[in-house]
């Protein structure tokens, strides 16, 4: 059966490894409200498909992110695949080589094997491999956040020139336009996940990103769902049917 690859990178609460962190709890507990994409392990959740969740906050490591922080503009701002600043820029926590080759080699390549064994395994079955980036974001721009136009649409669709065909976008935003969204295009924020393997090397492997503004489903800038919860988690599946009738 073709399956869509469910990419879920942000839900997770978890800091497996405290070492190089200077901050205490309650510092990191504000950073982890804010970026953590609260349950979207749930709202994407589809027992027809495929779910590479990562295990870990994104604070810890960032699975998003490219190891290489030359290759990374958001390392920039010191939140590249290992954060070492908090939105508001402080500094959180030092990395020195040891403990960063240690990150990546315990956790964020386990995660993006993950990724590449499901990519392979649609590929071999299929030829073909559909990832949907699963996100969402608050309604007001963090102070990190490269846009910071507070008029934010109700949902994002992430693009790559190279992994998204242009009737994937077509089809998305005219879900959202039907059921009375307003829908960004790499707005406010762009990109989708490929992992290096395949990255601008294999059209077969598709993808686009889907960010819910969490306006929708939370009572923000609290983590506590709102009434709109079961609505949009509803949309969600909707949404994940009809990339999957793409295949």
């Amino acid at each position: 059966m073709k399956q869509l690859i469910l990419h879920i990178p942000h839900s997770s609460i978890q800091i497996p490894l405290m070492e190089g962190f200077i901050v205490d709890d309650d510092v990191l507990q504000v950073e982890i409200l804010k970026l953590t994409d609260w349950f979207t392990d749930d709202l994407f959740y589809s027992k027809e498909d495929i779910q590479v969740i990562a295990g870990f906050s994104r604070i810890f490591c960032d699975p998003e992110r490219f190891a290489d922080d030359k290759l990374e503009i958001m390392s920039q701002v010191g939140m590249g695949v290992l954060y070492e600043r908090s939105d508001d820029g402080k500094i959180i926590r030092n990395i020195n080589p040891e403990l960063r080759e240690r990150i990546l080699t315990e956790y964020y390549w386990p995660h993006h094997s993950k990724l590449n064994i499901a990519i392979k395994c649609q590929l071999e079955q299929h030829k073909k491999a559909m990832i949907i980036d699963c996100h969402s974001y608050p309604n007001i721009p963090m102070v990190r956040d490269l846009n910071q136009d507070a008029d934010r649409p109700d949902f994002n669709i992430g693009t790559d020139l190279f992994h998204t065909p242009q009737n994937l976008i077509d089809i998305s935003i005219n879900f959202f336009k039907f059921r009375g969204f307003s829908c960004g295009v790499d707005w406010p924020y762009k990109g989708s996940i490929v992992p290096i393997e395949y990255y601008h090397k294999n059209r077969n492997v598709q993808t686009i990103m889907l960010e819910i503004n969490r306006k929708l489903y939370l009572k923000e800038p609290t983590n506590e769902k709102s009434e709109g919860y079961s609505e949009i988690k509803a949309i969600t599946m909707d949404f994940i049917n009809t990339i999957r009738a793409c295949l």
